[in-house]
């Protein structure tokens, strides 16, 4: 089975915990990482890669010190290696600017305010996650009890 991550950057070591608690469910069968800055995420990232994991999911807060989420999605995006990992900029302190930056710029998939509802965010990655594994060619039966079903199937026709 591959090993497939997820990794969540925010500053703040509170909104790391609640989104590592949010998604707790897929844990089961997908590594959840945590980086508290840029920096960190892009090593992070590198190391994965060199490990032949994959990185299917980043989450990323917007205001941290150094460069902001939208310079760490855009990297990312620029990064061929990369051009299947989706991307969530989640943040409650984002400009108008900020957001049309990281839809055009940065690729990002989904946008999620702070605070936000646990629910939601575990669907939001759920979906992801099932369009990153059917998009990277990983065989997806063994992760079907994490995967977004309704985009599973749309997928398979």
């Amino acid at each position: 089975m591959e090993t497939i991550n997820i990794i969540c950057v925010d500053d703040q070591q509170e909104v790391l915990d609640s989104v590592l608690r949010d998604l707790r469910p897929l844990t089961p069968l997908v590594r959840i990482e945590e980086a508290s800055c840029t920096a960190e995420c892009l090593e992070l990232i590198e190391n994965l890669d060199e490990n032949g994991e994959h990185i299917a999911v980043i989450i990323s807060d917007q205001v941290m010190p150094g460069e902001k989420g939208t310079d760490l999605l855009r990297q990312v995006t620029a990064d061929g290696r990369f051009g299947k990992t989706r991307k969530i900029l989640l943040t409650g302190q984002a400009t108008h600017a900020d957001t049309i930056n990281a839809i055009n710029d940065g690729g990002i998939d989904n946008y999620v305010e702070k605070p936000w509802e646990p629910d939601h965010l575990l669907k939001i990655v759920k979906r992801l996650l099932t369009l990153y594994i059917m998009d990277a060619g990983i065989d997806y039966k063994p992760y079907m009890s994490i995967l977004d079903n309704v985009t599973l199937f749309s997928k398979l026709r």
